[in-house]
């Protein structure tokens, strides 16, 4: 695909990407852009649950070689990992950058720059880390980089709890969708991250995701260009309900769907607090977990890799 463009261009030229930062920054006034609804005016310093004011908080960036083969490539996935969060999973392995706010603010032009130095380094792509609840600043500075020539797909790494509404603005912005379904279960939604209505939130949240970019699409050099890589955490003792959600995946987004089902699970921040999930995921519980997919017909299964990104 040698004739790819990154959708965000032809929105840049058309004015839509400054219309949706603009229509996404007054929304921080009262913010309602994830399912928390905290209506707080970030604009103005208010703290909702994601303690994050009108400035994104960055903890890191780098050129990334530990995740998926289509976004790695030879030259890494240039991740940005936004400080906070908006659903705050209590067995979280980034527990001090999500819930403890190892970070520090950046302002757009800041924002941007990161991405163009990324791209720079030789990066495949800028992978958005946590990315729900800093959209409005995600927006304003992908527009700043493209004005001076960014020019790589964009993926969306979300934990999944987002809202149609905030994803509209980001269509013909976003290349990659790359969302978690973490739970199925209403209980350990509740338990773990407070949010009941997780997975029916989830699911909202993947179909509008796929109906923007559809299935993952590569190029000629196997590197993803766009679509949806959807990714799934096996817990211990059945707690994400992995074959229901293998289910829906196939059945209601699309059996084509690139699905990573990872392993490295493992009690961090305060996951001893949650019965069942104080140990890791045994090699037994992922390969059920890997054959329940093939089960419901999805063939589109990433391979392990010997790094991983923890979130």
């Amino acid at each position: 695909m040698a004739d790819f463009e990154p959708a965000y261009l032809s929105s840049l030229q058309s004015g839509l990407l400054l219309r949706r930062s603009r229509q996404a920054r007054r929304m921080l006034a009262k913010c309602t852009l994830c399912p928390r609804k905290c209506r707080v005016n970030r604009l103005d310093g208010e703290l909702g649950v994601c303690k994050t004011a009108w400035q994104a908080m960055v903890s890191s960036y780098d050129a990334h070689f530990g995740e998926e083969a289509p976004l790695v490539g030879q030259r890494g996935s240039g991740t940005v990992f936004f400080t906070h969060c908006n659903l705050l999973c209590l067995f979280c392995q980034n527990y001090d950058i999500s819930h403890e706010g190892w970070g520090r603010p950046v302002d757009d032009k800041e924002l941007a720059a990161i991405f163009l130095e990324l791209q720079q380094q030789g990066c495949h792509n800028i992978n958005f880390v946590t990315p729900s609840h800093v959209v409005p600043q995600i927006l304003a500075a992908v527009k700043i980089a493209a004005q001076n020539g960014l020019k790589i797909p964009l993926v969306y790494n979300s934990g999944g709890y987002d809202r149609v509404s905030t994803l509209r603005l980001l269509e013909g912005v976003v290349d990659i969708y790359m969302p978690d379904f973490k739970f199925w279960g209403a209980q350990i939604s509740d338990d773990a991250c407070q949010a009941a209505d997780y997975s029916e939130v989830a699911r909202r949240a993947i179909k509008e995701m796929h109906r923007q970019v559809g299935d993952l699409v590569m190029d000629e050099h196997d590197l993803a260009c766009r679509g949806v890589l959807l990714r799934h955490l096996v817990l211990p003792n059945g707690l994400a309900g992995t074959r229901d959600i293998m289910r829906f995946v196939a059945r209601e987004i699309s059996p084509h769907t690139y699905v990573n089902i990872m392993a490295q699970y493992r009690p961090c921040g305060r996951a001893t607090d949650l019965k069942g999930l104080a140990r890791a995921v045994s090699s037994q519980e992922y390969r059920a977990a890997v054959q329940s997919a093939r089960n419901e017909g999805l063939t589109r299964l990433d391979q392990p890799r010997r790094v991983f990104m923890f979130r």
